[in-house]
């Protein structure tokens, strides 16, 4: 009896190394595997379902994962803009990330002061302006979209009061509205645009109180600069129309949506870590066109008539060819200063750091 209880202990141990072997071959495979791919990570504003800015950014983390089998992506939703993006950019990069996007204007300090704890990986700055060593930035000319739905905008009211829900007093959403409002008054020069400020990136109920308030105002066409379709849906309510921004947000406001300028952000991640892989990656300032892709004009909603489609296709075949210039003067602001003469052109610079309404703006900007 001795012997065969023994002998089933020896089977026993037998029977667990069996099992355990195959298991740990498979998972130094596994592992090996893993390490062989490229980090890269992402750190979000807000929620990848906020159907907005950082839904588009989390398409091309996909876009890039599938076009890039080699590559390994992580991402970090929902950061402020404040000292939780450090903590976040510094547990990014101690995990190994070689390349990370931080994808919001307000992380730009964090990112410069990160980056230089981390020679040895690559930052990369949406909306941002500085630079460094290993921290390049990006961003989209969506203004030429931005102008295009302004046409639309301009054709569709009937009480030539448009609104315009904006998110922050910077630069980008400035020229956002500008360019907007630069459309509008390229076929309705009557048209004005009362512009509210939210404070917000990503806040659905403000986003779309702030659009109530604006149709309650007279306003039958709300744009907006937001993250969330909040606007769009608030428009929805009153059966009035509006233009969306990031995404296509058609299917959020069916009948009011008439169209969005849109971002495409997949293309260019495949190109920035490709060029990391290949060495060939610099700290360059991208600012690109709706010739590069990046930016666009999304599909048009039910509403929009034929004779405004083909003057919008017009107007974007101008855009594409150079021939229309979104800055060009003349140019006035709010009070009536020149601020742009005729035949000259904002700078790329000037554009990067505008900091005043145009005429036809009903809106202040708050000073710092």
């Amino acid at each position: 009896m001795l012997r065969n209880k023994k002998l089933f202990v020896v089977l026993s141990v037998l029977l667990v190394l069996a099992l355990l072997v195959p298991g740990c071959s498979s998972g130094s495979k596994s592992t090996k595997k893993d390490a062989d791919k490229m980090k890269v990570a992402f750190m979000y504003v807000g929620p990848v379902g906020d159907a907005g800015w950082t839904f588009e950014h989390d398409r091309g983390r996909k876009y890039l994962q599938e076009k890039l089998p080699w590559v390994e992506t992580t991402y970090v939703e929902s950061v402020p803009e404040g000292a939780d993006a450090e903590r976040v950019l510094t547990e990014l990069a101690e995990k190994g990330n070689k390349v990370i996007f931080a994808t919001s204007f307000g992380y730009m300090d964090y990112v410069i002061k990160v980056a230089q704890k981390y020679p040895n990986v690559i930052f990369m700055h949406c909306s941002g302006y500085k630079t460094a060593a290993n921290v390049g930035t990006y961003f989209g000319q969506i203004e030429q979209p931005r102008y295009l739905s302004g046409i639309v905008a301009g054709k569709m009211t009937k009480t030539n009061v448009l609104g315009y829900v904006a998110a922050h007093p910077i630069p980008e959403v400035i020229r956002g509205a500008n360019a907007f409002t630069l459309g509008v008054l390229s076929v309705n020069p009557k048209a004005k645009v009362k512009l509210v400020w939210t404070n917000t990136w990503y806040d659905p109920a403000a986003e779309k109180e702030a659009g109530k308030s604006l149709l309650e105002a007279g306003a039958d066409v709300i744009a907006q600069h937001q993250d969330t379709p909040g606007p769009q849906q608030a428009a929805e309510e009153k059966g009035k129309y509006g233009i969306g921004y990031n995404s296509d947000m058609r299917s959020y406001a069916p009948h009011a949506n008439l169209t969005s300028p849109i971002w495409n952000w997949g293309p260019y991640y495949v190109k920035v870590v490709q060029a990391v892989k290949d060495g060939t990656w610099k700290p360059e300032q991208y600012w690109g066109t709706m010739a590069d892709g990046v930016v666009d004009l999304g599909p048009f909603g039910d509403a929009v008539p034929e004779d405004v489609r083909k003057l919008v296709e017009e107007k974007k075949q101008d855009i594409l060819s150079g021939k229309l210039v979104v800055f060009a003067g003349p140019l006035k602001d709010q009070k009536g200063t020149v601020r742009v003469k005729q035949g000259e052109k904002m700078t790329d610079e000037q554009i990067l750091n505008m900091d005043w309404f145009v005429k036809g703006i009903d809106g202040t900007i708050p000073s710092k």
